[in-house]
């Protein structure tokens, strides 16, 4: 059977900074923690340690620290990441530089990507789907030769 890490959960953010991750989530992962970093689009990226380091292999194995677009994916993406251990109640606790960055407030997105996650601010990730449904049209013609 085939890991299903995937959906759309909407939890909140607790006073602490912390988030119920999604138990149907949660059993499928053999993992006691993830990867959180930086992601794109304000949002954050996280990752189970094994997929954590095949990602960030990856992109380091490609990156040289002499050139400047290279540097600034490294400064954005690896050096912000964070090990976060869920509680005995299945929560993860989100570091406050992180939940800034992604401009977390009580309502929040879980998306789960099959090989990672994306935690979304909910007001964030409303507006960033209503302007870039043109683009994402675009994006889908463009799989056109996909066929089922």
């Amino acid at each position: 059977m085939v890991n299903l890490l995937t959906g759309e959960y909407r939890n909140t953010l607790d006073e602490k900074g912390r988030i119920f991750f999604p138990a149907k989530l949660r059993t499928e992962l053999s993992a006691e923690s993830l990867i959180v970093t930086q992601g794109i689009d304000r949002c954050l990226w996280l990752y189970t340690p094994d997929e954590w380091t095949v990602f960030s292999s990856k992109i380091m194995e490609s990156a040289s620290p002499f050139n400047e677009k290279n540097r600034s994916v490294i400064r954005r993406i690896i050096a912000p990441a964070q090990e976060v251990e869920f509680d005995k109640a299945g929560r993860l606790s989100i570091p406050q530089t992180l939940r800034e960055f992604a401009r977390l407030s009580k309502d929040c997105v879980i998306l789960g990507n099959i090989k990672y996650f994306e935690l979304w601010d909910a007001e964030s990730y409303n507006k960033y789907l209503e302007e870039s449904e043109a683009s994402f049209r675009d994006a889908a013609e463009e799989l056109s030769a996909i066929t089922f």
